[in-house]
């Protein structure tokens, strides 16, 4: 019999440990923040959780996030917990808000609301600036005690708006003296604890008034120089990329500055219309990992649905056409749809081979209540241009341009290069909710379809992001790791369908989804959710994450 005094013990659940090995009945025991110990303990305990016919299985780790406001104002980040995720990274893309000089705080929460499609007023009346520098924003995220743990990633774009101010969406090149300044943010930000830095060159990511995020036109010469640090300080590096960040592009990155590199690019989620395309990713890809080089892409798991209005058509956005009217005035977009030259143009940009897109033509993939647009036009003697140019500028449009065929997406999310990733949580609330996308891995991909056993699925969802992410002693159920755990029901996992929530900072609303299955979720060995709802803490668990296995 044990002699150690424990703070839980969940006792008899079926482990599934994080490894995608076999699975085993056992108690776990937790003291403090970690596992101590794994067998049959028979000895007290604060607590005692009854996990027999349940699951047990390590937090999921969420390395896709954009929770970089909402945290200064909601530390529970929700909805992720109660979706079973215990680890979020966020600064995706390089859209961090810090560092922010006080005179640019605007402008960053502008780009935000345009790029990550949030609700403005949301972000100005929400975020609370008590910072400006990066490692000021470390302490004030560990101060506002987060319900899960959080890794933060330095943004490219976010450092040149604070370096360089509104003129970073419109100068390329910036002098030297901003570069070095670049550079020693990026280096700080490491030493103070930044999991990578992030940038992106997709042509999709506009800022407020149309003008491109500041990354986007950065060159070459810019990108190496802010990586520089990476290859001392080490760290990932993180990209959403359009043509520029091929597969051979980002080997020369991770062999130049000795770092695991990811890819974030519609080009390498499966479609339709050119089955082949996103294949042909994961296979270059996959040669640079077989020459020692760490390339990496986030698969995305859920099927990429693209909720969308005439008053935010942000899956146009990429297209000329679209330049009058991420500028326009809410009051000016109807005289612009009207426009025979708008369409005309819009017409001609979809001949055209635009990389990185993510609406190329494809109207069939265009819902209104789970119609076809083509459909719906064809009844009404229209082309689908000029129906849905004709409709109510907030008539909800569901785009499914890409992962939504079963086949083609197994190819992908089963590659070596794969990382279940792109939740896009605390992104586009108002759109979408994905935060639920390691239940919605499980049931689907492992439960439903049977692609991935259901210990090899959580495998892909835990200690696989903990060992390319390097994030120490997380993403397993093993003596000495921390105590960041999902009790669940197998037969009842996963996900709720969308509803709405009008519960945001300045009367903004966002669609929600709740948990199915879920018993209970720890953070470092304290419980945050129980029977599919969080609970009410004054202060979070998580912890605020600044060292890594590199």
């Amino acid at each position: 019999m044990s002699a150690i005094k424990f703070d839980t013990i969940i006792q008899g659940a079926t482990i599934y440990d994080g490894e995608g090995g076999s699975t085993f009945c056992a108690d776990v025991g937790i003291s403090g923040d970690k596992i101590i110990e794994i067998g049959d303990l028979n000895t007290p305990a604060a607590n005692v959780i009854k996990g027999h016919g349940l699951a047990l299985m390590p937090g999921i780790i969420d390395v896709h996030t954009h929770y970089d406001a909402q945290i200064t104002w909601d530390p529970t980040l929700s909805p992720s917990p109660s979706m079973g995720v215990t680890t979020a990274v966020m600064g995706n893309c390089g859209f961090g808000i810090a560092p922010c000089p006080k005179k640019h705080q605007e402008i960053m929460l502008k780009n935000l609301s345009v790029v990550e499609g949030m609700n403005l007023n949301t972000l100005l009346e929400g975020t609370q600036w008590k910072f400006e520098s990066f490692p000021d924003y470390l302490n004030f995220i560990d101060e506002q005690r987060p319900h899960p743990n959080v890794a933060v990633l330095i943004g490219h774009s976010a450092i040149r708006t604070a370096v360089m101010g509104e003129e970073s969406s419109t100068r390329v090149i910036p002098t030297q003296e901003e570069l070095n300044t670049m550079r020693g943010i990026v280096d700080e930000a490491l030493t103070s604890g930044a999991i990578g830095f992030a940038s992106s060159f997709s042509p999709n990511h506009s800022g407020f008034g149309g003008r491109p995020m500041p990354s986007t036109i950065a060159e070459d010469a810019e990108l190496y120089a802010l990586l520089e640090p990476i290859k001392q300080r080490k760290g990932v590096f993180v990209t959403a990329g359009g043509g520029r960040a091929t597969p051979e592009y980002l080997e020369h990155i991770s062999k130049t500055f000795d770092c695991p590199t990811f890819l974030v690019s519609v080009l390498a989620m499966y479609n339709d219309s050119d089955p082949t395309a996103s294949s042909s990713y994961y296979e270059r890809c996959g040669y640079a990992l077989d020459r020692g080089h760490e390339v990496y892409i986030h698969a995305n798991p859920h099927p990429l649905s693209f909720d969308f209005t005439l008053r935010n058509p942000y899956i146009f956005y990429a297209h000329e056409a679209f330049t009058s009217v991420k500028m326009a005035a809410a009051e000016d977009l109807k005289a612009i749809y009207k426009s025979r030259t708008f369409r005309e143009q819009f017409a001609k940009d979809l001949t055209e081979n635009h990389v990185g897109v993510i609406f190329s033509g494809a109207w069939d993939k265009i819902e209104l209540n789970e119609t076809p647009i083509t459909e719906i036009a064809k009844s009404a003697n229209m082309n689908p241009l000029d129906w849905i140019f004709d409709q109510d500028l907030d008539t909800q449009f569901v785009g499914k341009m890409y992962q939504n065929n079963d086949e083609g997406v197994a190819k992908l999310l089963t590659h070596q290069n794969a990382i279940m990733a792109l939740s896009d949580a605390g992104a586009h609330v108002e759109f979408l909710c994905d935060a639920g996308f390691g239940l919605f891995f499980m049931r689907h991909w492992a439960l439903d379809t049977g692609t991935f056993t259901l210990s090899r699925a959580i495998q892909k969802l835990t200690s696989d992001q903990a060992a390319k992410y390097r994030i120490k002693k997380r993403g397993k159920i093993k003596t000495g790791y921390y105590a960041d755990l999902v009790l669940f029901d197998p037969e009842s996992v996963g996900i709720s369908k969308l509803y709405r929530l009008n519960d945001l900072p300045g009367s903004g609303s966002r669609l929600m989804r709740n948990p199915t299955g879920i018993n209970g979720v720890w953070v470092n060995g304290k419980k945050v959710v129980n029977a599919n709802k969080p609970l009410s803490l004054q202060q979070g668990p998580g912890h605020i994450l600044t060292e890594f296995d590199f």
